[in-house]
């Protein structure tokens, strides 16, 4: 058997997962300070969801200050809003409740309370300052958010969407509990578990790709293709529910070591230029990308086809095409639109493809697919989706 070299893998503090995860980890939140700022949306106000949360700080005497005001692409802006807030308002440590959005943003307006720097300081280099304590609470499945070290913010000034990293920017606290996730909506659902699901298997196939983010990533992979059109379908489902959530988390588990290809690499600009919410950019670009990287790989898109019960065949080609058949059949049952069902103009999309091609190759994760990728190759890609 071939050695194995020596790696670092990174995970958030303490995960508390399943049905009831909030009331369970509410104790761990009042350890991390006295009072909290929620980095959360309106929606999360009006469904519910943020009395949940309230309603847990105040049975263990956690003061909080709220901050509703992240929307689906997270921007500059709302990262100094978030910094104003977090020190007029005297908070200690934060909480994120939602999607990847508030997650996001909670990352960032940590490292800038921290840091005295704007975000865009960071664009380009990994943060290794000190950040407060921070608590995730995905009301998604899909971003995995609440396991990485990413947070991904839209510079308004130069229409980009920014990839930052660094460890610190991992949640200490990450509260996965599913009855969170029967508030979101069937497009919601499925355009996040597709995202969970390009995670899953770009980290499988990722040149990073290590032993035991593949674990994760294979066991993410599985979860989804067995429960992701059951939770669109059946959206009480509340088993379907858990195993999505777990499935998310081992997928950001397993991206936040082995990191993300090209998807997302390509998915990044098209919502910074024409606002498609990231998961449903990268459920649009995952066919016409994994086509693409499918012969520089084929033994690990095999593993992960035979691994989720998509082929049989001891043929390493035959089953990559098996899982890419598995992926057609999953993006068509949960009725993900393309670019222009979704209301993107062709005209403007055709004129801004060099730039996003640019784009997507400056962040760095096109580089990660095995398969040599060119700008040329991106720009082909573009025109195909439209």
């Amino acid at each position: 058997m071939a050695s194995i070299e020596a790696r670092s893998f990174l995970m958030p503090g303490k995960i508390v997962y399943g049905e009831g995860a909030l009331g369970q980890a509410a104790p761990s939140m009042a350890q991390m300070g006295e009072k909290a700022l929620i980095v959360t949306d309106a929606m999360m106000v009006k469904l519910g969801n943020l009395a949940r949360l309230t309603q847990a700080l105040e049975g263990e005497g956690i003061g909080f200050s709220v901050y509703d005001g992240i929307n689906s692409e997270p921007v500059d802006k709302m990262v100094e809003e978030g910094v104003r807030r977090f020190k007029d308002d005297g908070c200690d440590f934060m909480v994120a409740l939602g999607g990847g959005s508030p997650i996001d943003t909670m990352k960032a307006i940590a490292m800038c309370a921290a840091s005295g720097e704007k975000i865009a300081a960071f664009m380009g280099r990994p943060y290794c300052g000190p950040v407060c304590p921070m608590v995730a609470i995905p009301t998604t499945a899909g971003t995995g958010s609440e396991a990485t070290q990413f947070t991904i913010i839209t510079d308004t000034e130069n229409d980009v969407k920014m990839l930052i990293s660094g460890a610190p920017l991992i949640p200490a606290l990450a509260i996965v509990d599913p009855v969170f996730t029967l508030t979101a909506p069937a497009s919601v659902t499925a355009a996040t578990g597709v995202d969970a699901l390009c995670h899953a298997i770009e980290a499988y196939t990722s040149r990073k790709a290590q032993p035991l983010s593949q674990v994760f990533a294979l066991s993410a992979a599985k979860r989804i293709f067995a429960n992701l059109d059951v939770c669109v379908e059946e959206p009480d489902n509340i088993e379907a529910r858990t195993q999505m959530s777990l499935a998310a988390t081992e997928a950001g588990v397993a991206f936040n070591n082995a990191s993300v290809t090209l998807i997302h690499g390509m998915s990044r600009p098209i919502g910074a230029v024409f606002h498609v919410p990231h998961g449903l950019s990268n459920a649009m670009l995952m066919k016409v990308c994994f086509d693409f990287a499918l012969d520089g790989a084929y033994d690990r898109f095999a593993e992960v086809a035979r691994a989720c019960g998509l082929s049989a065949s001891d043929d390493d080609a035959a089953a990559a095409r098996g899982l890419m058949e598995g992926i057609d059949d999953l993006l068509t049952r949960i009725k993900i639109p393309t670019l222009v069902e979704f209301g993107v103009d062709s005209d403007a999309f055709t004129a801004a493809i060099d730039k996003m091609a640019a784009d997507a190759e400056a962040s760095g994760s096109p580089a990660n697919t095995i398969k040599p990728v060119s700008q040329g190759d991106m720009r082909a890609m573009y025109r195909s989706l439209i």
